[in-house]
């Protein structure tokens, strides 16, 4: 593997199907935004199931597998010729292979089914498996998200009393180089106290609690307007499941940026629930920016 090429790239998994050329040119996108390499990553699993058209011997899979690459490069390079595309063949399991990558990546991108639509494997598989343990951020897209018209609109889920190192600034970054407004979105789902009575601690009202998390969230966001002027940043508090919430918001928006849970031990694992349920059921595309990777901005 060329370490030169590899660092800063945006790597996407592909097989042979038809519906995999939106998905590359997302990808491309991706790298033409960042000045990045894109390495186009086919994985062949060997021995192949009996039966299988890669079963017929490991010479031929090779060849047919870098004939799948080179039909996506060829086509990426006639839309976008100022990009350096690398072709990538891979023989073993497809998550490990992306994830082996994703050290040195600044993005994956892959499939809402599996990694691209690895086939043989149970839906999402793939995809889940990259997210969850991805080093760098992961870019999952379903097939025909492009065909549907889009509004130029970057939504973030934030929580502003655990706001991870590095997500906001991922989601700046990217709504930046798109030229987009930056919706962030937080859900109001604690109680808040408005203070103690004759009977013990009172609630506040529904309206009283969205006021105090919106002026929570603004001073969350205060040093961002300072620091991106020129940029359309919005906060948004919903009062709502924050899975649904943040589903809500992605409609017609271009991308759903969300945090991984836990940042060490056991918890850097694991998928949270609320970012698992928006990698399923979001409206638009989304990021999932994994704690490694901000911490690897910290250090």
């Amino acid at each position: 593997m060329d370490d030169q090429l590899m660092t800063g790239s945006v790597v996407v998994g592909v097989v042979d199907t038809a519906e995999q050329s939106l998905l590359v040119r997302d990808a491309a996108e991706e790298a033409v935004r960042r000045g990045a390499v894109l390495r186009i990553l086919h994985a062949v699993e060997w021995p192949a199931p009996p039966g299988s058209a890669e079963s017929t011997g490991r010479g031929a899979t090779a060849q047919a597998a870098e004939h799948v690459i080179a039909s996506f490069a060829e086509s990426v390079g006639q839309q976008y010729p100022q990009l350096a595309v690398v072709p990538d063949v891979v023989s073993g399991p497809p998550a490990q292979a992306l994830l082996d990558r994703s050290s040195a990546a600044s993005l994956i991108v892959v499939g809402h089914r599996g990694a691209g639509g690895f086939p043989r494997l149970p839906l999402g598989s793939v995809s889940l498996q990259v997210a969850t343990h991805s080093e760098c951020p992961v870019l999952v897209v379903r097939p025909g998200e492009r065909e549907e018209p889009r509004e130029n609109r970057v939504v973030v889920g934030v929580d502003v009393d655990d706001l991870p190192s590095g997500l906001m600034e991922f989601a700046l970054e990217v709504a930046q180089a798109r030229g987009a407004a930056l919706e962030v979105v937080h859900v109001a789902t604690r109680p808040e106290l408005s203070g103690t009575g004759p009977t013990g601690p009172a609630l506040m009202d529904d309206e009283a609690v969205s006021s105090s998390a919106q002026e929570g969230l603004e001073n969350v966001l205060a040093p961002y307007r300072s620091h991106y002027p020129g940029l359309d940043l919005q906060g948004r508090v919903k009062r709502h499941q924050p899975a649904q919430a943040l589903v809500d918001a992605s409609r017609q928006a271009g991308l759903l940026v969300v945090g991984s849970h836990g940042r060490t031990g056991l918890k850097r694992l694991l998928l949270g629930s609320v970012s698992g349920e928006v990698l399923h059921t979001a409206l638009c595309p989304v990021v999932v920016v994994p704690a490694a990777h901000t911490d690897r901005a910290e250090s």
